[in-house]
């Protein structure tokens, strides 16, 4: 019976496992909009937004309302600071409070600030999710690469087994043939796993579950077009840094947080009324000469502090030590910036060079088979030796393929430093 639940819990999990062929640009859409990565740090943003909010809540006017019922023997005392009585309201307002005024603006650039670290988050997300798509194309079209080698490899060995019962080869070059059938057999199946894994990091990464496949079209991409100079890719990157922008923000808010903590010197005036229903059976007609049931005031309180102690110099060191370390942090960030480009641009160059070397070399394979083809067919080359050049083939496009997409995450690697990679695909 538990054989039978397992495999019946088996059989629906694998029922429902999606596999979906999406194109690059569908996956970059998918990933800065379901990636659970990305969906927190819009929900930080929006907790961000909502602390400024709260940050106003002082200056918005608040009534509370209840009763302070008592029975007084003697004196009417006080009930929690008010006199006893049936009803009463209270209503209370922020007029004049610099400090918290500062402390309403650094939490609009702290949530200005996370919606750069959203933005961020996302580009990072984008490029992840684009090589994570290369990656799985890549160990796909090198799978199929492999398995053509195979289809070769068999006819070799039948070849070599032929002519060794034949006599025409020693029984070494069977099992160096077969050896290398095992190894290609083995390739395939090395490839096929890195294939399958990439393909799941590639769902779970777009927000599906891990049973769940992703799988790159058929289709040709060209190569993303980055910007014409180094230098201007440099500028580019300086400029539109989500990173840079989130310091400079930082840095405004700690300026503000000093501002609100000075601010603590400064007087304050609140905005006040209540209201008040009383009953006769607290003994206020006893004591006071005239007695009236409905009572009300309005007025302001006004404080100015006085001796406000150590805690603001205190807290305005904090402020600007911090602000002198994101000073810092900035300036490295730029240097940061600044050589990641130009590796960008070194990767770029390597990489193309690379390219263009292995297509040469699979343009020599082909070429070279074409010609074995040839010769066959007027019965001057053995099979063994086509086949051979199918299986030299083969790796040559596998290593072509394997140039090209080192090319193409390069290039990609340098637009998400300058903040078009999303851009640039769509």
């Amino acid at each position: 019976m538990g054989r039978i639940s397992t495999f019946f819990i088996l059989a629906v999990a694998l029922g429902r496992a999606e596999t979906y062929t999406l194109t690059l640009k569908q996956v970059l859409t998918r990933a800065v909009a379901q990636n659970p990565d990305v969906m927190m740090a819009r929900l930080d943003e929006q907790k961000a937004v909502l602390g400024t909010k709260i940050a106003k809540d002082p200056f918005a006017p608040k009534v509370g309302a209840g009763s302070g019922l008592a029975y007084s023997s003697g004196f009417p005392l006080s009930i929690n600071g008010a006199v006893p009585s049936i009803f009463q309201a209270q209503a209370t307002q922020d007029v004049f409070n610099r400090q918290q005024s500062y402390a309403i603006a650094e939490s609009r650039e702290n949530a200005r600030g996370a919606g750069f670290v959203t933005a961020s988050k996302r580009d990072e997300i984008a490029y992840r999710a684009a090589a994570l798509y290369i990656d799985a194309d890549r160990a796909a079209r090198m799978s199929q690469a492999a398995a053509k080698q195979i289809e070769s490899l068999v006819k070799v060995v039948r070849t070599v087994s032929g002519r060794v019962e034949e006599g025409r080869e020693l029984p070494i070059e069977l099992k160096r043939a077969n050896l290398e059938l095992a190894k290609a057999k083995q390739r395939v199946s090395a490839m096929a796993d890195d294939a399958e894994y990439a393909q799941r990091s590639l769902a779970v990464l777009l927000g599906y579950g891990s049973e769940d496949l992703v799988k790159a079209t058929d289709d040709e991409r060209a190569l993303p077009k980055v910007p014409d100079s180094e230098q201007a890719a440099i500028e580019s990157a300086l400029e539109g840094s989500h990173d840079l922008k989130r310091l400079q923000s930082a840095m405004l808010a700690k300026g503000l947080e000093v501002k609100s903590a000075n601010a603590a010197r400064l007087p304050r005036l609140d905005l006040l009324a209540s209201y008040a229903l009383l009953a006769r059976y607290n003994n206020y007609d006893k004591f006071f000469k005239a007695f009236q049931r409905n009572n009300g005031q309005l007025g302001v309180s006004f404080q100015v502090p006085i001796l406000v102690g150590s805690a603001i110099k205190a807290n305005v060191a904090q402020a600007e030590a911090d602000n002198a370390k994101l000073r810092i942090e900035m300036e490295g960030t730029r240097n940061r910036i600044s050589l990641q480009v130009r590796q960008c641009y070194q990767d770029i160059r390597k990489s193309d060079g690379a390219r263009e070397v292995a297509q040469a070399d699979l343009e020599l394979a082909r070429e070279s088979l074409t010609v074995l083809l040839a010769q066959m067919s007027e019965g001057r080359v053995a099979l063994k030796q086509v086949e051979e050049a199918r299986v030299l083939e083969s790796t040559k496009w596998a290593e072509f393929y394997d140039a090209q997409f080192v090319s193409e995450k390069a290039r990609l690697n340098l637009l998400r430093e300058t903040g078009d990679l999303v851009a640039s695909i769509q």
